[in-house]
């Protein structure tokens, strides 16, 4: 990842924006910052960052219409969003994550936690996306989507296919925030309907199947789950 990323803060609190501004610049980073949404858009279509930080709370179109903008236009879909949100705003998290925000930090924040989330997320960016069909490793596990297959070293662990679907999920990406819902999308077309309350009982399961390693499985309280990422700093 270079040090001269370019990343754009949309965020009208001036203690805010000076901290981020301190933060990045001192380690590399290239650092724009807007107070509203309306001002940043056109820029961001004319000469797009490498990643945006995105305030939820704003004045005129809060951060979850920039976000629903910047996905909908393909100039713009592909960029990466950190979500900055107060830890009251569960539910503005998980809206922001369903439509399509790669992450989120919430206030109070410190320099050492945004840095960490801000080079986990423009790392994850910028990994190529892996093939469907294509065997996934993540730490000890062999995943293979082709004989629904999870496999610890050369141990075989007996999956169902909603947790093979889950585990092989969190493990393209992980350190990603999904929701229950996004869950229950990679799981559907089950024949046993699966709603946003089983899923707690299928990532039960799951975790006691992988033993030691189901720790590995992180519960995102009020939003969801994820599986740890082994490169991303402790924070």
């Amino acid at each position: 990842m270079s040090s001269k990323s370019d990343i754009l803060l949309i965020e009208d609190d001036p203690d805010i924006i000076g901290l981020v501004k301190r933060t990045l610049e001192k380690d590399g980073f290239i650092f724009r910052a807007f107070s509203s949404g309306e001002d940043a858009l056109p820029v961001i279509r004319e000469n797009p960052p490498d990643l945006i930080l995105l305030d939820l709370i704003l004045p005129g179109k809060d951060g979850l219409d920039i976000c629903k903008a910047l996905k909908k236009d393909e100039q713009t879909a592909h960029l990466p969003i950190l979500m900055i949100s107060s830890r009251q705003e569960e539910a503005d998290i998980v809206s922001g994550l369903e439509l399509g925000a790669d992450d989120y930090v919430t206030k109070p924040f410190s320099p050492r936690v945004l840095l960490a989330r801000v080079r986990a997320v423009l790392r994850r960016s910028q990994q190529t996306e892996p093939a469907e069909d294509a065997l996934i490793r993540y730490r000890d596990f062999t995943i293979d989507s082709r004989r629904f297959e999870v496999k610890k070293g050369d141990e075989l662990i007996p999956l169902t296919k909603s947790e093979f679907r889950i585990f092989s999920t969190f493990c393209r990406r992980p350190g990603w925030v999904f929701t229950r819902n996004q869950i229950v999308e990679v799981v559907h077309g089950e024949m046993t309907p699966v709603t946003a309350r089983s899923v707690d009982v299928l990532i039960v399961g799951l975790r006691q199947k992988l033993g030691d390693e189901g720790r590995l499985i992180e519960t995102v309280r009020g939003i969801g789950y994820r599986i740890a990422d082994e490169s991303e700093e402790e924070v």
